[in-house]
């Protein structure tokens, strides 16, 4: 069954029956565990679920990981065991080996089939073990791909601190430190007052930015809000579950870098009572100035030298965006960055056929939605078919029909569209790649080139007929 196509602000949406035809969500904790430096993940589910994450992501582990599966048996799943108990000693034991700042409960498939009650184990287990403990669900049946990190860190955003907390935190220190207080008193600072420096930065509300990212894209998006004269507060999640970032209710202003952050937002904005800024995502030039213009306008900061900035950008990206000009491409949908992404190369010229994508929250991406259209009207390309839950079926036969250049897809389906001579490229690699902010934009072209510049290379040395008749 399909829906009848409706047009808002521009492209026009569909939605199919499909399912969710993309990496389990559960596999956030490859990345996860790597930025929450002093985090422990545990995945509680089946054996499955096990040799999921010792094969597929095993390629991605060049340390000693901090997660371990707990692996339910027939006991659990005909309630035999008791599920605290087990838990319990788990929970002991890696305290006892790793002694994490926080444990994190990755929920699966089966934990939603059984009605385990994780969130109601939770509480009285961390006060019991002294380390506190986040439930997170992240089973299939309910999210795509990088949705495990949607619902891990709208987890954590209840664990942000309030600064009266902070602050009683402070004073506890203060007082241990009385005795060095003590000594203190009475000693005259020999050393002259200097006069205070510029502030590099303008008077503003806090802001707080969500979406893990790795360090070195994290430092130039900071920096490229330094430019402006924004202070960022804090991220979400931040190098240390005890670092999360300050949350002052009604003050704070929020915003996301990854479309695929919709839940985080709805518990930034609802239950912290924090102010999203709704904005386009930093991914190509276009995506990364509306990011920093919309933060600015939302602050209050008059933004400056943007229009140079990206246009230096756009020179230094001029070859490859000469070599996919008039190319088409086509989104089956897996990970929820096809709509920036699709945005990105209509702007480079490229032709978009369809953007398939598992879930589309048009609030939380409305932003986006209002640049891709902006982009589609000054570019005179057609409005942007944009189908939620695809059905791969019917996509085929729409690809069979429009011939795109380049198919974005999961992995399921690459290896079997390349044996029918479509040319594809893995969506899961954007999804690791560094492609945010200005300097990384050379990034994502130089992936979605590598297929199409491999096809002139056999088409130069003639071996493309031979591949077809094989």
């Amino acid at each position: 069954m399909v829906s009848q196509p409706t047009t808002i602000g521009g492209p026009q949406f569909e939605c199919e029956t499909g399912n969710y035809h993309t990496f389990c969500p559960i596999s956030c904790v490859a990345w996860l565990y790597q930025k929450i430096e002093d985090s422990f993940f545990l995945v509680i589910g089946t054996k499955t679920c096990g040799y999921f994450l010792q094969n597929a992501m095993g390629v991605m582990i060049f340390a000693e990981p901090r997660y371990a599966m707990a692996e339910l048996e027939e006991g659990d799943v005909n309630a035999k065991l008791n599920a605290y108990d087990e838990l319990q000693r788990l929970c002991l034991q890696v305290k006892k080996d790793r002694n994490p700042s926080v444990i994190v409960w990755i929920g699966t498939c089966t934990t939603e089939i059984i009605k385990m009650d994780l969130e109601g184990i939770a509480p009285k287990l961390e006060d019991e073990i002294g380390i506190p403990i986040v439930v997170a669900r992240a089973n299939g049946l309910d999210y795509a791909f990088t949705q495990g990190e949607d619902t891990v860190l709208a987890a954590m955003a209840s664990r942000c601190p309030a600064p009266q907390e902070v602050r009683s935190e402070a004073e506890k220190k203060e007082r241990t430190g009385g005795l060095r207080t003590l000594f203190s008193l009475g000693k005259r600072d020999e050393k002259k007052a200097a006069d205070p420096a510029p502030s590099e930065y303008v008077d503003h509300e806090p802001l707080v930015l969500f979406g893990s990212l790795t360090d070195p894209v994290v430092n130039q998006l900071t920096l490229e809000l330094k430019k402006q004269g924004i202070r960022v507060s804090g991220w979400l999640p931040a190098p240390r579950y005890t670092e999360l970032p300050i949350v002052e209710q009604g003050v704070t202003f929020v915003a996301g870098v990854n479309p695929f952050l919709s839940r985080t937002a709805s518990a930034l904005q609802r239950r912290m009572r924090c102010n999203l800024i709704t904005t386009p995502f930093p991914i190509g030039p276009d995506g990364t100035r509306g990011w920093i213009e919309a933060i600015c306008r939302a602050l209050g900061v008059t933004p400056k030298g943007l229009d140079e900035r990206e246009q230096q950008i756009w020179d230094a990206l001029r070859d490859d965006v000469e070599f996919l000009k008039g190319r088409s491409v086509f989104f089956m949908g897996d990970n929820l960055l096809e709509v920036s992404m699709a945005r990105f190369l209509i702007r480079c010229g490229m032709i978009v056929h369809e953007v398939g994508i598992p879930y589309m929250d048009k609030r939380y991406q409305q932003g986006e939605l209002d640049l891709l259209d902006r982009t589609c009207r000054e570019l005179g390309h057609p409005p942007v078919r944009i189908v939620e839950k695809p059905d791969n079926y019917n996509q085929i036969q729409r690809i069979y029909a429009c011939k795109p250049d380049l198919v974005i897809t999961g992995m399921a389906h690459a290896n079997p569209l390349e044996a029918r001579g479509i040319t594809t490229k893995w969506s899961v690699e954007f999804t690791f790649a560094m492609i945010h902010g200005f300097t990384n934009a050379h990034e994502m072209l130089k992936m979605v080139r590598k297929p199409l510049d491999r096809n002139n290379a056999l088409k130069s040395l003639g071996w493309e007929k031979l591949i077809q008749e094989a």
